[in-house]
């Protein structure tokens, strides 16, 4: 019979078992620890031997094999915005029990489109959705009144929650934006930019704390700390506003700032992106000093200079984030100020002044000698806006090129929202396409590079509900954040290697016990199979080694 042998750097073949038309029951069990142990592991790496049906083997041995439509990891992210109420809650004054239903209801949406990260928007407006005593107001997207307790901790729920689905969660955090109106008057009398009012300024009909002031970066600073190091989050993110967006016939009224902080700066260009550049410095050092697990990441808008601007920028002829919210973000690459990147790349391909693909290319130079990971921003809710938007493959082609461009490690969408509605089947053809098998997160050794304890199988129990996989793993040493299951059919001729591609990538779960068990449904009546089953740690570096267990279904 045919068969999938994930064996060598130099094998890969890739087929479907033949269907049969009954299931009878097997137990297939191996005991786990002291001399039994040792009778029943397997060689450490590869070999050419047949394989043992029922035998627990530890596998060492790795290959090279790479596979664009299957990738063993990737970042697959969706932004759940509270700001206005866009994604989360859908409105204010929704009791305990409905914002906690929505929040699952999301958290599901993303597991069932194969995703494995949310960026879930925690401090929207200099405000917070977290218990905390810095100063800062309850949101008020929760209740409807700024300052009233919610009744409930929503982030600590949502960690819950989303690691309870085998989901990263990232805490989204707008840092300069303190109300969407520009009152002073209009925020609670505690707030901290009602307590300090020379901390911020009114711009466009929003309310924005001021870069500039040395107190207002280590003020917001502090919030992040305290969040850091009280929450189990594995992320924090900014979005694209630091300075705001410029609004025609109106200047940023920072002039007392820059007479009284501008030091040795002649411009006050420069001087503001310095006071930027400083705070994601700073940012990025604080976060690693309260959790060094935990990574930092920025989504900037997507053109950071157009090259009439500087030999070093794109070929574009857009806005350009680097002179308009002074956010120099290719120096926080080059810096690695940031742990990821996720640029918002909200254009069509082949789009004039801004092309897709052209920035693409040019996001993947910026990384190169970095270890700074790259994502792409991919804007779902345009689909169906018109001109290129009316095409449903147009996001599915965004993956189909980033998959080519090797620096590229995934993307995140916006909205949480457009990614339900599925405007056009936009999200379905491209989840068929693209993540018809789950990905693990992308390893970031440069945070934390311990490999967790490798779990053991114990038993491959086969019933009328398919095969239930049991295993144990280790509450010792590095924390397992996630366990990795893989399954594939096989004649058992050879050891396998660990699997260096998502191909035969089945299940991806949370620990939570020493010992814990999974169903397959997938299997077939009399098919051999291999199961094998590595941890992964919260930066994504993987066990030593994993186990593996070959059975007759």
């Amino acid at each position: 019979m045919n068969t999938s042998e994930p064996t060598t750097a130099h094998t890969s073949i890739f087929r479907r078992p033949q269907l049969a038309c009954s299931r009878r029951e097997f137990l297939m069990t191996a005991a786990i620890g002291g001399a039994s142990l040792v009778s029943l592991l397997g060689p450490a790496s590869p070999a050419s031997a047949a394989a043992v049906l029922g035998r627990v083997y530890t596998i060492s041995g790795r290959n090279t094999v790479v596979n664009a439509t299957y990738p063993r990891t990737e970042f697959r992210g969706m932004w759940i915005a509270s700001v206005l109420n866009v994604d989360w809650p859908s409105r204010t004054g929704l009791s305990v029990a409905a914002q906690k239903a929505e929040l699952r209801s999301w958290l599901d949406l993303a597991v069932k489109r194969r995703l494995n990260t949310v960026l879930l928007q925690v401090r929207p407006a200099a405000d917070r959705m977290w218990i905390s005593t810095l100063g800062e107001p309850w949101s008020a997207y929760l209740t409807g009144t700024q300052g009233k307790d919610p009744g409930y901790d929503p982030l600590a729920y949502a960690v819950s929650e989303a690691h309870r689905r085998a989901l990263s969660l990232h805490a989204w955090i707008n840092p300069f934006r303190v109300s969407v109106g520009s009152s002073l008057t209009s925020l609670v009398a505690t707030h901290p930019a009602r307590k300090n009012p020379t901390w911020s300024f009114a711009y466009g009909g929003k309310r924005y704390y001021d870069p500039g002031i040395p107190a207002v970066r280590s003020y917001i600073i502090s919030v992040l700390k305290d969040l850091v190091s009280r929450y189990d989050v594995d992320g924090v993110h900014f979005d694209d506003y630091f300075y705001p967006y410029p609004v025609a016939g109106q200047s940023i009224p920072d002039a007392t700032t820059y007479a009284k902080y501008r030091g040795s700066f002649t411009s006050r260009e420069t001087w503001r992106r310095n006071n930027v550049n400083v705070f994601i410095r700073d940012v990025h050092l604080a976060i690693h000093a309260a959790k060094a697990r935990v990574c930092f990441g920025v989504s900037p808008f997507g053109i950071w200079r157009n090259v009439s601007s500087s030999t070093l920028g794109s070929a574009t002829s857009g806005l350009e984030s680097y002179s308009a919210l002074y956010a120099d973000s290719r120096a926080w690459v080059k810096s690695n100020w940031i742990d990821y990147v996720v640029p918002q790349l909200y254009w069509n391909q082949g789009f004039a002044a801004a092309n897709y693909n052209v920035l693409v290319d040019w996001w993947a130079k910026q990384v190169a000698g970095t270890s700074v990971k790259l994502m792409t921003g991919e804007a779902a809710y345009k689909v169906n806006s018109g001109g290129a938007w009316n095409d449903p493959n147009e996001l599915r082609d965004h993956l189909r090129k980033t998959r080519a461009v090797s620096p590229v490690r995934g993307a995140s969408f916006y909205n949480a929202t457009a990614v339900r509605t599925n405007s056009l089947n936009s999200i379905g053809i491209l989840a068929a396409a693209h993540y018809s098998r789950p990905a693990l997160p992308v390893p970031l050794p440069n945070l934390l590079a311990a490999r967790p304890n490798t779990p053991k199988i114990v038993s491959a129990v086969g019933s009328s509900a398919g095969v239930k996989l049991t295993w144990i793993s280790s509450g010792v040493g590095e924390k397992i954040r996630f366990l990795a299951i893989w399954r594939w059919d096989s004649t058992g001729s050879v050891i396998p290697y660990i699997q260096s591609t998502g191909t035969y990538l089945r299940h991806v779960t949370t620990r939570t016990s020493t010992t814990q068990s999974w169903t397959d449904t997938g299997v077939v009546r009399g098919q051999r199979y291999w199961y094998m089953i590595q941890a992964i740690s919260q930066t994504g570096i993987d066990s030593s080694s994993a186990t593996a267990i070959f059975i007759r279904a």
